[in-house]
């Protein structure tokens, strides 16, 4: 299983390198203000993914933070509970 993910990898990577040759002719990029950027048309892809990765990257990096803020908490509220206020945990049924 692992040589044919590996085959895969490497035949995906042949397409990319192949469609990159394909597209390295040159494009402008207008900005504002008649300013613009003259670079081969990957490198702009290239940039906009990786933009697009890091912006999703830091959303999920949040959304993570909060949880473990929230989920901390709780086990703090938890432990100072007294013993006799705490339920058993629901799946402990299951084992007996």
């Amino acid at each position: 299983m692992r040589y044919l993910l590996r085959i895969v990898e490497l035949a995906l990577l042949v397409l990319l390198i192949a469609i990159t040759v394909q597209n390295s002719h040159i494009v402008e990029f207008k900005l504002f203000f008649g300013e613009s950027w003259s670079a081969p048309l990957i490198v702009f892809l290239l940039g906009f993914f990786i933009a697009g990765a890091a912006v999703g990257l830091l959303a999920t990096f949040t959304y993570y933070l909060r949880m473990r803020r929230e989920l901390s908490q709780l086990k703090k509220e938890l432990r100072q509970r007294p013993q006799s206020q705490v339920e058993s945990d629901p799946s402990d049924a299951l084992v007996e």
